[in-house]
């Protein structure tokens, strides 16, 4: 009797998300008895941990704990967030929170780095895009979630988090002690006219507010009649799908497919067209992209490179070109699950591949605080940091601002 009120709890549990997710898949009857048998055995399963393990188990944290490996059994991005996950997601994308700053994912099987976040606790510690996370406060990551990851190493500012690295550029272990601090993200970091026309923006993320923060920016660089544009996106790890798109159509011709996506499912399969009536065309322009460039930021570049709309400088990008839709379960949980994932206008999958730069600079970009040699010299950028930045110091930034010199100087001689 115990063993059937057991399997039936399994059985309810599961189902109602199998309903949600999966079940009008199945229309075929030899699948739909297959999936019943594997619920059954799952049943079975838990039934016995409950009646037999060596100490009292909670019903729901053994689903839940099923639910986790299902999910991260699918890829590196799809995961079960319980009610405390769930919330710190909605958090976060208030572009508010107490963390490092830094975004990871799971990749080759280990905790990885996408990019450190710029002017957060990780930025200034000296973290880089593609650090390998192997312990977070002396304990191993291997089998973490990357919801369980974000749990350690967000919480209360002020506190300190250890985090052993392996950076395999340079083949060894790295301790850091980073303290966390309130993570603020802006979408615009800098925005500003360098030298002989060029205007330079610095779009750090694609959140609910970007397009029209973006459009702020720009009409202020327009009153100093700009010549050229550098639109940074380095360590830039996406966002919005929508908000890559609509900035995209700032810079092509309106009707132009931006990007589009794959999927099971036909709702799932989705083209993407710019819809900007006045599309800014005028400018020469180059994208900075790097390792660190993700997602939202890929789609951007990619579109400007096939549109031959700018010339794309810097390293490879990340290569993380897939839709994670989040569905709100019946209890305060959620999925996060891959629907389908990007191509390219020209078909190019983006997931795995990474955007290719027209020209590309191998070493690390720019100039940060942990690449200086003293205290002397990372006081001096710390000072020119609150003035802004030295772009001077930056040679992707100098490699773009010579290339539109050399563009527009090449456009004048033609008129």
């Amino acid at each position: 009797m115990r063993k059937k009120q057991f399997m039936a709890l399994g059985f309810f549990a599961l189902s109602l998300f199998i309903f949600v997710s999966v079940g009008q898949s199945f229309g075929d009857k030899k699948k739909k008895d297959e999936l019943y048998r594997q619920i059954s055995l799952f049943s079975d399963a838990l039934a016995v941990i409950q009646s037999d393990y060596v100490e009292e188990t909670n019903p729901k944290d053994l689903i839940y704990g099923a639910l986790k490996g299902m999910l991260s059994s699918l890829d590196m991005h799809s995961q079960f967030m319980d009610p405390e996950t769930y919330n710190e997601l909605k958090v976060e994308t208030k572009g508010k929170f107490g963390g490092l700053g830094i975004e990871i994912t799971i990749k080759e099987g280990m905790l990885t780095v996408i990019t450190p976040i710029e002017d957060t606790p990780a930025w200034r510690a000296g973290i880089k895009p593609l650090d390998r996370i192997v312990k977070i406060n002396n304990e191993i990551t291997q089998d973490m979630t990357l919801s369980e990851a974000v749990k350690r190493m967000r919480g209360k500012p002020g506190e300190a988090v250890n985090l052993t690295i392996l950076r395999e550029s340079d083949k060894k272990m790295m301790e850091f002690k980073i303290v966390r601090g309130v993570i603020q993200i802006r979408d615009i970091k800098e925005a500003r006219i360098l030298e002989n026309g060029i205007a330079y923006i610095k779009l750090v993320q694609f959140r609910e507010d970007s397009f029209d923060n973006l459009n702020l920016a720009l009409n202020k660089l327009s009153k100093e009649k700009p010549k050229a544009l550098i639109l940074d996106l380095r360590n830039n790890p996406g966002g919005l799908l929508d908000m890559s798109v609509q900035i995209t159509g700032k810079f092509i011709p309106k009707g132009k497919l931006v990007v589009y996506t794959r999927g099971r499912k036909e709702e799932q399969s989705c083209e993407y067209f710019s819809d900007e009536k006045q599309p800014i065309l005028h400018l020469p322009m180059a994208v900075l992209i790097n390792e660190g460039s993700a997602s939202g930021s890929e789609i951007l570049a990619a579109a400007l490179q096939y549109y031959k709309r700018a010339i794309v400088i810097g390293g490879k990008s990340f290569g993380k070109g897939s839709v994670q839709v989040v569905i709100p379960l019946g209890d305060g949980t959620a999925l996060k699950l891959t629907t389908s994932k990007y191509f390219t206008p020209d078909g190019k999958e983006i997931s795995g591949k990474g955007v290719i730069p027209d020209i590309v600079l191998e070493d690390e970009a720019g100039l940060s605080l942990q690449d200086l040699p003293d205290r002397a010299d990372k006081e001096s950028l710390e000072e020119s940091a609150g003035e802004g930045f030295n772009y001077q110091k930056d040679k992707y930034i100098m490699r773009a601002v010579d290339l539109l010199k050399a563009l527009n100087f090449y456009q004048q001689e033609l008129k």
